[in-house]
């Protein structure tokens, strides 16, 4: 049965973003290699699970994971990745406001929802079939799903790091239970897959 899982990676101390996000920063003022160096500069020791993040029919992601522009609509902000982003599948914008679908190469299409994580959910279910959805983030979005008892599958990819500060995983989550599934280490990363408990 299709599953709705998020890849996260944390510092040690849990957080996935820093604080001060804008265009020249996605993660604020938390230097990114502390994030994701295992993805780019070890990408051949963490190979499975850096191809297990886009193995989704659809993606959902917070506004703030897709740029850095607040309020209205008022420039043509197309996302961090360049003309032709990761996702190849459709992937679904929370956001207060309207905007119209974005195509990109690739076969990518940023859709906007307005209506709240449940809607988004149900539209990226649709288009995924017998698919998985990803959630992708950032934390503020993956913990409402968590909250909301929408998400299946968390994998914490935990690196050697204390940020000190930003927003972290598990933030404003009552108490549930997650039973780990297995642990990895891998240059420079801790990989934690745990799915949440019913």
């Amino acid at each position: 049965m299709a599953k709705v899982y998020s890849d996260l990676s944390v510092t040690a101390d849990g957080y996935a973003t820093g604080i001060g996000q804008r265009e020249d920063a996605p993660f604020g003022d938390l230097d990114e290699r502390w994030l994701h160096a295992w993805m780019f500069e070890h990408e051949a020791d963490n190979r499975a699970e850096v191809a297990a993040i886009l193995d989704s029919g659809a993606t959902i992601m917070g506004r703030n994971m897709f740029g850095p522009v607040r309020g209205p609509w008022d420039r043509d902000w197309r996302g961090w990745w360049g003309p032709n982003p990761p996702y190849h599948h459709p992937v679904f914008v929370l956001t207060h406001h309207p905007r119209d679908p974005v195509e990109m190469e690739g076969g990518t299409v940023f859709h906007f929802v307005t209506d709240g994580i449940e809607r988004a959910l149900e539209r990226a279910r649709e288009v995924a079939g017998d698919r998985d959805v990803s959630v992708a983030g950032g934390p503020r979005t993956v913990n409402r799903f968590l909250a909301a008892g929408l998400l299946d599958e968390l994998r914490l990819h935990v690196t050697p790091f204390v940020a000190g500060a930003g927003e972290r995983v598990f933030d404003g989550v009552p108490p549930q239970a997650l039973e780990r599934v297995a642990v990895r280490v891998a240059p420079p990363v801790t990989h934690i897959p745990y799915r949440v408990v019913r």
